[in-house]
C-alpha cells in the first residue's frame, strides 16, 4: 500500500458497487475515501469532514451532482471531479460551468482517474508530501502526517503502536478491520488476536469517549465510527 499522502476524497454515486470499487482502489493509493450514496448523505459529511477532492456522479435521485455542485460552490472550493455515464459534450460544459474541476466518463480506467485526482492536487497546491488536513471525529482530531491525536486541541500521548493502529483506522473509516489485518499491520503474528484487543483497549482508555468511536464489530473485528 503506498502511503505518500492521506488526502481525503468523498466519492458520491448511487451506485454503490462502485462506490465500493473506488475505495477500496484509492485506499490502495493511499488516499483515505468516505463514500455516500446521495447528495444528502454527502452534505452531512462534508459538514463533519474537510475534504481534499470530490467525485461527484451527475446522474443521482432526488439532487443531481451538477445542482449539488452549483450550491457549493457559493461557499465551498473544494476541487471536484465530476463522473457520469453521460459523455456528450452538453452535459460535460454543463459540469464545468458549475464549477467542475474535470470530467470522466463511464466507463473509465481507474489508472486514468488515479492520475487526474494527483493532476487536480497539484494544481490545487495540495502536493503530495504536503501537510494534510487529517480526520476530525467528535472532539477528536488525527493527523497521519505527525501520527498525531488530539482531544479538544489537547495533545493525545499515544505509544508507537497505538499511532499505528489509529493510522490504519483512520485512512479507511466506517471499514472493519479484522484482527489478522490489524495484527499484519501491527507486526504480530496473524494468531495473536488477543494482544489486538489488548491494543484495542488501550487505545481507548487513553482519553474520555474515545470508545464511543472505535467500536468492535461481533464477529468481525474493530472500526473507527465517524
Amino acid at each position: 500500500m503506498h502511503t505518500t499522502d492521506f488526502h481525503h476524497i468523498l466519492v458520491v454515486d448511487d451506485d454503490t458497487r462502485l462506490n465500493a470499487l473506488l475505495k477500496k482502489f484509492l485506499s490502495n493509493q493511499g488516499f483515505v475515501v468516505t463514500t455516500a450514496a446521495s447528495v444528502a448523505e454527502a452534505q452531512e459529511l462534508c459538514t463533519l469532514f474537510q475534504f481534499d477532492l470530490w467525485i461527484l456522479d451527475v446522474m443521482m435521485p432526488v439532487t443531481t451532482g451538477i445542482e449539488f455542485l452549483q450550491q457549493a460552490r457559493q461557499t465551498d472550493n473544494t476541487p471536484v471531479i465530476m463522473l457520469t455515464a453521460l459523455g456528450e459534450t452538453d452535459n460535460r460544459i454543463k459540469g464545468l460551468e458549475a464549477g467542475a474541476d474535470d470530467y470522466v466518463a463511464k466507463p473509465f480506467e481507474p489508472k486514468e482517474l488515479l492520475l487526474r485526482i494527483k493532476a487536480i492536487l497539484k494544481r490545487a497546491g495540495v502536493e503530495e508530501g504536503a501537510k494534510p488536513l487529517g480526520l476530525t471525529f467528535g472532539d477528536y482530531h488525527f493527523t497521519p502526517a505527525t501520527l498525531s491525536l488530539s482531544y479538544q486541541n489537547i495533545p493525545v500521548s499515544l505509544t508507537s503502536s497505538e499511532q499505528q493502529l489509529l493510522a490504519m483506522l483512520a485512512q479507511s473509516p466506517n471499514t472493519v478491520f479484522s484482527r489478522e489485518d490489524i495484527a499484519e499491520k501491527l507486526g504480530l503474528a496473524a494468531t495473536e488476536g488477543r494482544a489486538v484487543d489488548v491494543q484495542i483497549t488501550r487505545l481507548r482508555k487513553k482519553s474520555p469517549d474515545l470508545a464511543r468511536f472505535l467500536q468492535t464489530v461481533r464477529g468481525q473485528g474493530y472500526v473507527l465510527r465517524v
